[in-house]
């Protein structure tokens, strides 16, 4: 996904992420080289986003997360205070990252990870991932493009998928408006989930900026 032009929420992600992922990634252990390789970027990509000078996507944190057995709320500087089991709507902070716009809707430094979603049209981007686990994803508004493996489904609002992340997926919007979503991945937390995590893929007949 290409980076957002705003300035406010993004320029805070970055000033938070930036030092917690060159932080996350010592901790593990992992050279810049390995970590990149895990993630599926290139280690000058990652050296970016470890100075400030790049953006992190959403896909993005979410893979790193994995490689360094933790959350995305760690990587984005935000301390778990309480594990309560409510989460209130006003409690829940946006994110920017990469274009989309998510809400954490359930608690830090769990085996899963729940997120609110905006993904607007256009910021798909280099977004195909495979990785172990689950994910299932609800769409609350707007219509959304999924492609497993070598198929395509569209959904509508109310519609659901719950897949195996080991699946080649990748998430679009269909509509000039974007579409909202309920998210909830497995989250591994161990840094040896690096053993097994592959590179970011682009299926068959496909390009990272089109999906058919």
């Amino acid at each position: 996904m290409s980076s957002s032009e705003t300035t406010d929420p993004a320029e805070g992600s970055v000033a938070a992420v930036a030092p917690q992922l060159r932080e996350l990634r010592r901790r593990a252990a992992l050279t810049l080289e390995a970590a990149a390789r895990a993630a599926g970027l290139s280690p000058a990509h990652l050296s970016r986003l470890e100075t400030g000078q790049r953006q992190p996507s959403l896909p993005m944190l979410l893979s790193l997360a994995r490689v360094y057995g933790t959350t995305v709320s760690e990587l984005l500087g935000e301390t778990a205070a309480d594990r309560d089991a409510v989460v209130r709507a006003e409690a829940m902070e946006p994110t920017s990252a990469g274009g989309w716009t998510y809400w954490q809707a359930g608690g830090s430094g769990r085996g899963m990870q729940a997120l609110r979603v905006r993904v607007p049209h256009g910021s798909q981007g280099d977004i195909v991932r495979v990785h172990p686990g689950e994910e299932w994803l609800h769409v609350l508004r707007g219509r959304l493009r999924l492609r497993l493996g070598d198929t395509v489904h569209r959904l509508g609002p109310g519609d659901s998928a719950h897949f195996d992340s080991l699946t080649p997926h990748r998430i679009a919007a269909q509509d000039a408006d974007g579409v909202e979503l309920l998210f909830v991945h497995t989250l591994l937390q161990s840094p040896t989930a690096a053993l097994c995590l592959g590179p970011a893929t682009v299926p068959p007949h496909s390009t990272p900026g089109e999906m058919p």
